[in-house]
């Protein structure tokens, strides 16, 4: 049997392993998903650990995702992010991944989104990030939108200085409204929304022109998707993003397609 896992603190309420086991049952594949909570200061040792035990492979989360980075090969991605969350065992040493922004990609594909032409991102943090280096990736401008606009201008360098096909720009939050007249994707990749009934940009900013994608999964309907829906905007919610970053994981580990359909269901039965 193959274990697979995560690696978290906290993780009681990561919804990863039903996700990966029902793509385990649906392959027919003799594999485990589980979860360890490793201290603040233990994410590279409970790495090394997980490899001594015959750990296949790990999922990484808060607040683990830069530790790790110190004990295992990262793939160019995950070097530029400077950030992993996926680990595959079966390199020594284990090779890392970051499967955030391919998460976000592959969300939007999958609502036949159109990946060209300008996005605007909210928020310059770790999914902010990830969301921006995949996007710029595929060619799109990228305005990103930051209360702090020192951190916003900072990560749009890291964009232009590690040469991919698109470009971005750092950008203070005042200037959303603007950034959105001529946007085709929006994301949201903050927490607003999560704890209340807000949203990060002003409802009179969206327009039927846009898709917008809300990272937040928890509601599922957020304050900012439903002004969206009302905008005529198409919408993508938070759990589509966290469905295909474990999507990736699991191809990358089993070397087979994933079950995106049986996953799906896990997830959202957990969300319910």
């Amino acid at each position: 049997m193959d274990v697979y896992g995560l690696i978290g603190n906290p993780v009681g309420h990561s919804l990863s392993p039903p996700m990966h086991e029902a793509g385990y049952e649906h392959c027919d594949i003799d594999a485990r998903y589980v979860t360890f909570e490793p201290p603040a200061d233990g994410g590279a040792a409970a790495v090394e650990s997980a490899a001594q035990l015959g750990v296949s492979g790990l999922n990484v989360t808060i607040p683990f995702k830069q530790d790790v980075l110190d004990v295992v090969d990262p793939d160019p991605l995950a070097e530029r992010l400077g950030a992993v969350n996926t680990i595959d065992f079966q390199t020594d040493p284990p090779r890392g991944y970051n499967t955030d922004a391919i998460g976000v990609v592959r969300a939007l594909e999958h609502h036949d989104v159109d990946l060209a032409g300008r996005a605007v991102v909210v928020g310059a943090g770790g999914a902010g990030r990830a969301t921006v280096f995949g996007l710029a990736d595929h060619g799109l401008t990228v305005d990103i939108a930051n209360r702090t606009t020192e951190k916003a201008v900072e990560l749009a360098e890291s964009v232009t200085d590690s040469s991919v096909s698109g470009t971005a720009t750092g950008q203070g939050l005042d200037n959303v409204e603007e950034l959105l007249v001529d946007a085709d994707i929006l994301v949201n990749a903050t927490s607003v929304g999560m704890e209340s009934d807000e949203s990060p940009v002003p409802a009179e900013a969206l327009h039927g022109d846009l898709a917008v994608l809300d990272a937040v999964y928890s509601p599922l309907e957020t304050t900012l998707l439903r002004d969206a829906a009302a905008a005529g905007a198409t919408t993508v919610d938070g759990a589509w993003m966290l469905l295909y970053q474990g999507v990736e994981a699991f191809e990358r580990w089993t070397g087979e397609s994933a079950p995106v359909e049986a996953m799906n269901e896990a997830l959202r039965a957990g969300l319910d």
